[in-house]
């Protein structure tokens, strides 16, 4: 079966799709067959002005036409697109919304923070890991981060909480949300065993990458507040040139690790897994799952 999942973030809409074949002993494997990204960057239109400009609505509607020229080329026949913090927060979301259904015959839908939290869950990652952890999913967007957490195989909490790489390059994070963040983690995760983190999300992808790590291997703490310094004291020319960054993950790549490690310490977690997953991913997994009980239905 060929899936397919668009996801419009704050900083970029990605495309994502993936062949779903069965395994051995009824496991399902999800295999990507094509990622592809483009840096829309929304949310610095949205959490200025409080809508997006119509220079950044035809850029969408490119984008969707040619996810949509891809997914006909590659066969998909079923596909969910999704949108989150940035259109959230537009004032004329409804009506980009009707643009997009009218010009390419693709509905999104607009998600709300906790939706999205469900949705990186549902990669099931920690299913492969010990029961004698706690875990702590933290996945960074321009404009939201969305924690779940859950100990002994049970989840414990899903919050979403508007603390966006872009929202804090724009100085748009008060103290008191930081505050709100700081206690809500304390509390919520008090009295449970080891916590251990799980990131997803493209700028902890990219440190892992840089960090040339074996794959399955944890990030530490200490490694992310190394490279939190670093990037700190280069221009956004040096970031690029150094580490060959995208200008669009330069900029924004700073913030995420300030939200990582701040996310980590208040859950006293002092590594970080980092599975290359994300939201379209569990978009892929949700929509198999609403495929396959359709199927069971006829």
């Amino acid at each position: 079966m060929r899936l397919a999942a668009i996801d419009i973030g704050s900083n970029a809409a990605r495309l994502l799709i993936t062949d779903v074949i069965a395994g051995p002993q009824g496991v399902n494997e999800f295999i990507k067959v094509v990622l592809v990204r483009v840096p829309l960057r929304l949310g610095f239109d949205v959490f200025d002005k409080g809508e997006i400009s119509d220079g950044k609505v035809e850029k969408i509607i490119k984008t969707i036409k040619s996810y949509k020229l891809l997914i006909d080329v590659y066969e998909v026949k079923h596909l969910k697109a999704c949108a989150t913090s940035a259109m959230r927060d537009a004032a004329n979301s409804p009506e980009i919304i009707k643009k997009v259904k009218a010009e390419t015959g693709i509905d999104i839908e607009i998600i709300s923070g906790d939706q999205e939290a469900s949705l990186i869950y549902e990669n099931h990652i920690a299913e492969n890991l010990t029961n004698d952890e706690s875990y702590l999913y933290i996945d960074v967007g321009g404009g939201s981060t969305e924690l779940t957490f859950f100990s002994d195989g049970k989840l414990v909490f899903k919050k979403s909480f508007n603390i966006g790489t872009i929202r804090l390059l724009k100085n748009q994070v008060t103290e008191a949300a930081w505050d709100e963040l700081k206690e809500f983690i304390r509390n919520k995760t008090k009295g449970y065993h080891h916590v251990t983190a799980i990131g997803s999300g493209g700028n902890i992808n990219k440190i892992f990458s840089i960090s040339k790590r074996k794959e399955g291997k944890p990030l530490q703490l200490d490694l992310l507040r190394d490279y939190y310094k670093e990037f700190s004291n280069l221009s956004l020319s040096q970031r690029i040139s150094l580490h060959k960054l995208r200008e669009d993950r330069a900029d924004v790549i700073v913030p995420a690790l300030l939200i990582y490690i701040n996310v980590m310490r208040w859950a006293d977690a002092n590594e970080i897994f980092v599975p290359k997953i994300g939201l379209a991913d569990g978009l892929i997994h949700t929509l198999y799952e609403e495929v396959k009980l359709k199927d069971m239905e006829i």
